[in-house]
């Protein structure tokens, strides 16, 4: 898909691309491998792409434009030297407006456990949320429970941890306890994008709420309604979340 192909769809979705930069290099691949249960593996292609072709100049100024807040993850928090430009311009963000970090873990691009882990524990440090899979808990602390390692990054700077169980639904911790909500039941199609169907509802609910008020009763109905979204998600071929109109008819 050329860069115009991808724009239109944007602006199609409402997604504001007056911070995007184009460039004629590929777009970074993932290659997609689906098991019997449509749970997704994934390669990735990157030497030569665009995914990570970028200066520190292209950063908006969060002085100038004061950001309600900044979701981020995957392996651009990881793969160097974009991480290090990235974490030093979300540092000033930090001072203005809260983190989501999404770790996302892809082993097949950086196997190294103790380098992995050593680059998502930095972006913790300087999160409000994190929301994290249970496998990515599982393969950077083998033998641990996850909700206690959650605790650990609560006991932190950390306000939020929300953790995606699949079909299981998702935990939520805070200070103020530990959360839960089941999974709803649906025709897996596929699980590409659940994660990021949460994400993305989880981002909403702090923009609504303010972390301040996201506890409770109103993280337990944010939590719901990512686990519908996720549902729906699944329901799909490929990474096609809902609207949010979708989810309001619910």
């Amino acid at each position: 898909m050329c860069s115009s192909d991808l724009k239109a769809e944007l602006d199609a979705d409402g997604v504001g691309t007056r911070f995007s930069k184009f460039s004629d290099k590929p777009t970074c691949q993932a290659i997609v491998t689906l098991d019997e249960k449509g749970s997704a593996s994934y390669e990735f292609v990157i030497d030569g792409t665009a995914t990570f072709d970028f200066q520190r100049e292209w950063l908006p100024d969060p002085y100038k434009h004061k950001p309600t807040l900044l979701h981020i993850g995957t392996l651009v928090t990881a793969i160097e030297p974009g991480a290090s430009v990235l974490f030093d311009w979300a540092l000033e963000v930090s001072e203005l407006a809260p983190i989501i970090f999404d770790p996302n873990i892809r082993p097949a691009v950086i196997p190294d456990r103790d380098l992995y882990r050593k680059q998502v524990e930095k972006w913790i440090g300087i999160s409000s949320v994190v929301k994290v899979s249970e496998d990515d808990i599982a393969w950077l602390y083998p033998d641990r429970d996850d909700v206690e390692v959650a605790k650990e990054w609560i006991d932190g700077d950390v306000s939020l941890v929300v953790i995606t169980r699949g079909a299981n639904g998702l935990v939520g911790i805070t200070k103020s306890g530990v959360y839960t909500v089941p999974g709803v039941k649906v025709d897996v199609v596929d699980t590409i994008g659940a994660g990021d169907t949460v994400g993305a509802v989880i981002a909403q609910a702090v923009n609504k709420f303010g972390l301040e008020e996201l506890d409770d009763a109103a993280l337990l109905v944010s939590m719901e309604k990512a686990a519908r979204a996720a549902a729906i998600t699944c329901s799909r071929q490929g990474a096609n979340p809902p609207t949010s109109k979708e989810l309001n008819q619910d």
